[in-house]
């Protein structure tokens, strides 16, 4: 399985008040796309980044593209190099309180950081969140305050980047095969409980999936994760897909605390709302986890289901 993900960790200081909504994966990926756009897009003229003649060329046109293409029919499917996540507990802050938020940039879309970076001066000025009364219906003000590489595995973290700061280092803590691998051989063989940060919005047959079930998860998984390796990896894990569903049908769910949550994502600039409600929670599987293990650690890593990018489908494997 070879995929390299760095994770990166922003803490947020608000500067006036800030309010984020329930589920702020959408805002914050928006907020964060949005900026880049603004900083180094050349035509802004171009309806989407595919019809624009220099996208080819164009150093941010992968993370921009998702943002303006968004709802578009056909056109290139690939998954997005990227996944939010967002910040969970509170989403009102005062003055001076800090909020933190992930970005896990997979394979060479990490070679991109640099213009992140570049990016925060207009990520500050433009503002996160809802638009209050209190800031005559602008939006909370922010300054970055910092950027870390981490490591969910390993505990480690790299400092990156600093507000005021000179310097921004690469991403020097990238999360491999091997890493994965470590950390699914430590869990348990036969109990795992998943943590459901984000709502998991999986279909099955064509249906939402409202009761939490291993196969339809694992199915979702196996084909994100082969998707993200052959666009931003060194190409297919050539997974036995037959035989993995095999392996997780057997597998059963023993206490099951999730609920179903109804989200929806509204986009300003086409103005129009999308649904993005998913199950949240925590769910115990139960049986021969054995062989899955490895794929239920990556899919803590890339998330799965529906809106991912956003930042949904995002869990944890309870220990």
């Amino acid at each position: 399985m070879t995929l390299t993900i760095h994770q990166l960790r922003f803490s947020v200081r608000a500067l006036t008040p800030l309010e984020l909504d329930g589920q702020s994966g959408a805002a914050l990926r928006g907020a964060l796309t949005n900026s880049l756009w603004q900083s180094f897009c050349t035509n802004k003229a171009a309806p989407t980044c595919a019809a624009c003649p220099l996208a080819q060329h164009c150093p941010v046109a992968t993370l921009v593209a998702p943002l303006r293409e968004e709802g578009q029919k056909g056109g290139d499917q690939h998954p997005r190099p990227y996944v939010i996540e967002p910040p969970l507990g509170s989403q009102q802050y005062a003055p001076g309180q800090t909020l933190e938020f992930g970005l896990g940039m997979f394979g060479r879309a990490a070679s991109l950081f640099p213009y992140v970076v570049l990016a925060v001066p207009t990520l500050e000025t433009q503002g996160l969140g809802r638009k209050l009364s209190v800031l005559g219906y602008r939006r909370g003000r922010v300054q970055i305050e910092a950027i870390n590489a981490v490591s969910p595995l390993t505990g480690k973290s790299q400092p990156l980047y600093r507000s005021g700061g000179a310097l921004a280092h690469t991403p020097g803590l990238p999360i491999t095969a091997i890493e994965v691998a470590a950390a699914a051989q430590a869990l348990p063989t036969d109990r795992l409980t998943l943590q459901l940060h984000t709502p998991l919005r999986l279909t099955d047959q064509k249906r939402l999936v409202q009761q939490i079930a291993l196969r339809p998860l694992i199915q979702r998984l196996m084909r994100r994760f082969d998707d993200l390796s052959i666009t931003f990896g060194d190409g297919s894990p050539s997974l036995d897909w037959t035989w993995y569903l095999e392996q997780a049908e057997q597998v059963r769910v023993v206490d099951d605390q999730t609920h179903w949550v109804d989200v929806v994502s509204f986009s300003s600039r086409q103005q129009r709302r999308t649904p993005i409600g998913g199950l949240v929670g925590t769910v115990t599987f139960a049986g021969d986890l054995t062989h899955l293990r490895t794929l239920l650690v990556w899919g803590s890593l890339i998330h799965v289901g529906k809106n991912a990018v956003k930042g949904d489908g995002w869990y944890s494997i309870v220990v």
